[in-house]
C-alpha cells in the first residue's frame, strides 16, 4: 500500500497550480497562501536523489521564500530519507495512515439518527465550511476568499466536499476528500466546531465522503489522524493502519 499511497501523492502534487519537477522529486504550490501544508514536495517512489538533487530542491523552495518540506511514504522511497537528512532536514511529525476499502466499510449507526450531511453549492455553504474548520483546527483567520476556492476547485475537480449544517443555518463541520489517483483518494481536514463536538458528525461526514469516492470507481480511500480519539471514529466506519508517512522540513537554520 505505501508505494500505492506515494504514487498518489505524486499524483497529487502534479495537480496543484504550479509544479515544479527536479530530482526526483515533485513540488507542487499554491500560490495563493505560504501554508506550509500546500506547498510541498514528495519523491518519486524508488528515487535514489544525490546531494546536487537535495541542494536543487532545496533552492525551488527559497527562490519562492517558502520552507523546503516534503511529505512521503518512507519505504517507497528508502534513499530519500537519509538523503535529505544529511542535508539537514529534520522530522516535523510521523503519521501513520489508515485505509478502508469497499468491503471494510461500515455505515456509523447513531441512536438519534444521523446527522445530515450536504454537499455545499453556494459561495455562502462554503464560506460556512471554510469558517467551521478554520474554528475546528484553531486558525486564526475565520474564512477567506482563497479557502473557499480551494474547497470549490476539490468539488468541482473531480473530489468530494461534506458538510453538515448548524441549527442557525451555518455549519457544523465537514470535510473534503481529493479526486481519484492511482485508485485511490485521500480524505482530509475532517474537523468539527467545538461547540457541536461528540455528536457523530465526523463519523456521518467520513462515512459520506468515503461512500462518494467509491461510488467514483476508487478501490480505497485512506487518511491520517490526528489522535485517538479521531482513530477510533475512523475504526468504527471501516478504516485500518496499513503503513506511515514522514514529513520532514529544513529549519531555517540549515538553509544554504
Amino acid at each position: 500500500m505505501d508505494i500505492q499511497v506515494q504514487n498518489f501523492a505524486v499524483a497529487h502534487r502534479r495537480r496543484r497550480p504550479a509544479v515544479v519537477e527536479v530530482g526526483g522529486f515533485v513540488a507542487g504550490f499554491t500560490p495563493d497562501t505560504d501554508s506550509p501544508y500546500f506547498n510541498y514536495a514528495t519523491p518519486l517512489p524508488g528515487s535514489e536523489p544525490s546531494d546536487r538533487d537535495v541542494a536543487a530542491l532545496i533552492e525551488v523552495f527559497r527562490e519562492r521564500g517558502l520552507l523546503p518540506r516534503l511529505e512521503f511514504a518512507p519505504s517507497a522511497a528508502p534513499r530519500v530519507e537519509p538523503a535529505l537528512r544529511a542535508a539537514g532536514f529534520g522530522t516535523e511529525a510521523v503519521h501513520e495512515y489508515l485505509v478502508c476499502t469497499p468491503a471494510t466499510l461500515t455505515v456509523p449507526q447513531f441512536s438519534d439518527g444521523a446527522p445530515p450531511v450536504d454537499t455545499p453549492t453556494t459561495d455562502e455553504e462554503y464560506a460556512a465550511l471554510d469558517a467551521a474548520l478554520a474554528e475546528a483546527f484553531g486558525e486564526p483567520i475565520a474564512s477567506s476568499a482563497a479557502g473557499v476556492a480551494r474547497l470549490r476547485r476539490v468539488q468541482e475537480g473531480g473530489g468530494a466536499v461534506r458538510f453538515v449544517r448548524a441549527p442557525d443555518g451555518g455549519c457544523a463541520g465537514g470535510a473534503s476528500c481529493s479526486a481519484v489517483a492511482e485508485d485511490t483518494a485521500e480524505l482530509s481536514g475532517v474537523g468539527t466546531r467545538p461547540a457541536y463536538r461528540g455528536r457523530g458528525i465526523a463519523a456521518a461526514v467520513t462515512a459520506a465522503l468515503t461512500d462518494a469516492m467509491f461510488a467514483q470507481g476508487a478501490g480505497s480511500v485512506w487518511l491520517e489522524y490526528s489522535g485517538d480519539g479521531s482513530r477510533r471514529v475512523y475504526e468504527r466506519i471501516g478504516y485500518r493502519p496499513q503503513g506511515k508517512r514522514l514529513y520532514l522540513s529544513l529549519p531555517p537554520e540549515r538553509r544554504p
